[in-house]
C-alpha cells in the first residue's frame, strides 16, 4: 500500500526544494560574471588585450573570451588570393584528415560541459534498509564553497580548447606548408634537370667533334673517353633531378587526393613588417594556462570545502550541510602544495623557453634569407660573366687559338655555377615560406 506523507513532510520536502533552488540560484548569480565562456556580457574581441606580466591570464574558449583564440582569428594568410600557391593551400585543406580538428572539437564540448559543474547536480540514490526494504531516492548536491575547484575545472577545460585551437593552426599551417614545399622542390629539380640536359648535349656535342678528330688523328682517344664521361655525368644529373621532380609531385599528388593543373612558376609572397607570435609560443601560453588551473584544482582538493544536499523520496525529505576535502591530510601536505607552485613556475619557464628558441629560429631564419638574397644577385652576375667568357672562348677555339678541352673544362665550370644559381630563387621561396609557417599565417585564422 502506498503511503502518501502528510502535511508537515509535504513542508519539509517543500523547504528543501526552495533551499536548493535558493542556493543554485544564489551561486548562479555569484559565478556568471566569472565564467571562461560568453554570456550576456561577454566582452568584445577588439577590447582583448594581452595580460601584464606576471598577471594571470584566464582561458576561453572563444574569440570573445580567449586572448589565444583571438589572436589565432586574426591572423591572416600571405598566400595571395589566386595562383599556384592558393590552389595548393585550398586542395591541401580540402584532402585534410588531421587529428587536430577531432581534437579541437572534443574539448569545445567538454568545455562546454564542464560550463555548468556549478549547477546542482541530481541523480538517484537506492539504499537497502535494516528492514530489509529497498529505499529509493531523488538526490540533490550542492557546492556552497569550493576553494574556487569547480573554477578551476572550467578553466582547465578552455585552456584545453586553447591548446586544441593552437594545435590545429600549427597542423594545418604545417600541411600547407608541405604541400607548397613539394611543389617548389618540384620546380627547383626540374629547372636543375633542363640546365643538365642542356650541359648532356653540349658534352655529346664535344664528344662527337673529338671522334671525329681522332679519326683523322686530331686527337687521343682518351680525351673522347673523358669528354663521353663527363657527358654521362651530367645526363645522369638531369635524370636524378627528373626522379626528383616526380618524387615530389607524387607526394602533392597524396596529399591533395588529385593531380593539379594548370600549375606553374613560383608565387611571390611577403612578410608583414609586424609579424604575430610564433604559434610554439601560443601552445606554450595555453599549456601554461591549462597547467594553472590544473595546480588550482589540485590545491582546492587540499581545503575545506562546504555543499548541501537534499533528499527527497521514500520516508521523510532530508536536507543537509556537507564539509570535507578530497584529498586526505598526510605529513607530505606541504611538500605537494609546494611541488604545485613548483608546477605553476615551470609552466612559466616553458613559455619563457620556448620564446627563446622560436626568435633563435627565426633570426636564423632572416640570416638565411638574407643571405640566400646577396649571393642570388652575385651569382648571376657570376653567371652572365661566365657566359661572355664561353662566347669567348668558343670564338678562341674556332681561330685556333684554344684547344678543345679548354674549351670543354670552361662549360663545365659554367654549367656548374648555372645549376647553383638557378636553385637559388626556390631555395628563397622555400625560406619564405618556412618563416611564414613559423609565424602561422599560411592559412587564415577564420578558417581554424
Amino acid at each position: 500500500m502506498v503511503q502518501t506523507p502528510n502535511r508537515n513532510a509535504r513542508r519539509q520536502l517543500g523547504r528543501a526544494r526552495l533551499a536548493v533552488g535558493g542556493f543554485a540560484m544564489l551561486l548562479s548569480g555569484c559565478m556568471s560574471d566569472g565564467l571562461p565562456f560568453p554570456t550576456r556580457n561577454a566582452i568584445d574581441p577588439t577590447s582583448i588585450t594581452a595580460p601584464k606580466p606576471g598577471a594571470a591570464r584566464l582561458p576561453g574558449t572563444t574569440a570573445q573570451s580567449s586572448s589565444v583564440i583571438a589572436d589565432l582569428e586574426a591572423r591572416r594568410s600571405v598566400l595571395p588570393a589566386t595562383g599556384a600557391y592558393a590552389q595548393i593551400a585550398t586542395a591541401v585543406l580540402d584532402h585534410s584528415a588531421g587529428p587536430a580538428q577531432a581534437d579541437l572539437r572534443v574539448a569545445r564540448l567538454t568545455a562546454k560541459a564542464k560550463s555548468k559543474n556549478w549547477m546542482p547536480q541530481i541523480g538517484p540514490s537506492i539504499s537497502l534498509s535494516s528492514l530489509d526494504q529497498l529505499v529509493t531516492q531523488l538526490v540533490v548536491d550542492q557546492v556552497l564553497f569550493d576553494n574556487g575547484a569547480k573554477k578551476a575545472e572550467r578553466e582547465f577545460a578552455a585552456a584545453d580548447v586553447e591548446v586544441a585551437a593552437v594545435g590545429l593552426s600549427q597542423e594545418m599551417n604545417d600541411k600547407v606548408y608541405d604541400g607548397l614545399k613539394f611543389y617548389v622542390s618540384s620546380l627547383k629539380a626540374q629547372a636543375q634537370a633542363q640546365v643538365g640536359v642542356q650541359s648532356a648535349a653540349e658534352m655529346a656535342e664535344f664528344e662527337r667533334i673529338l671522334r671525329e678528330r681522332a679519326k683523322g688523328g686530331l686527337s687521343d682517344l682518351s680525351e673522347v673517353r673523358i669528354v663521353a664521361q663527363k657527358r654521362a655525368e651530367a645526363q645522369a644529373e638531369a635524370d636524378a633531378d627528373r626522379d626528383a621532380s616526380n618524387a615530389a609531385i607524387a607526394q602533392l599528388r597524396a596529399m591533395t587526393g588529385a593531380p593539379l593543373t594548370g600549375l606553374s612558376g613560383l608565387t611571390q609572397i611577403t612578410l608583414p613588417a609586424a609579424t604575430p607570435e610564433a604559434l610554439d609560443v601560443k601552445l606554450a601560453q595555453s599549456e601554461q594556462a591549462r597547467a594553472n588551473a590544473e595546480a588550482k584544482l589540485a590545491r582546492a582538493g587540499h581545503l575545506p570545502g562546504l555543499g548541501v544536499s537534499a533528499a527527497v523520496g521514500d520516508g521523510k525529505p532530508e536536507l543537509g550541510l556537507n564539509m570535507g576535502m578530497t584529498q586526505m591530510l598526510g605529513f607530505g601536505r606541504g611538500d605537494t602544495l609546494a611541488a604545485l607552485d613548483a608546477q605553476i613556475d615551470a609552466a612559466d619557464t616553458r613559455v619563457a623557453d620556448s620564446r627563446q628558441k622560436a626568435e633563435r629560429r627565426q633570426a636564423a631564419l632572416h640570416a638565411k634569407l638574407s643571405a640566400l638574397e646577396r649571393q642570388s644577385t652575385r651569382d648571376a652576375a657570376l653567371v652572365e660573366q661566365a657566359e661572355s667568357g664561353l662566347e669567348l672562348f668558343k670564338r678562341q677555339y674556332q681561330m685556333g687559338r684554344r684547344r678543345l678541352m679548354e674549351l670543354v673544362g670552361n662549360y663545365e665550370s659554367y654549367a656548374a655555377l648555372k645549376r647553383a644559381q638557378v636553385a637559388l630563387q626556390y631555395d628563397i621561396a622555400l625560406i619564405k615560406l618556412d618563416l611564414a609557417r613559423e609565424y602561422g599565417i599560411l592559412v587564415d585564422g577564420r578558417k581554424v
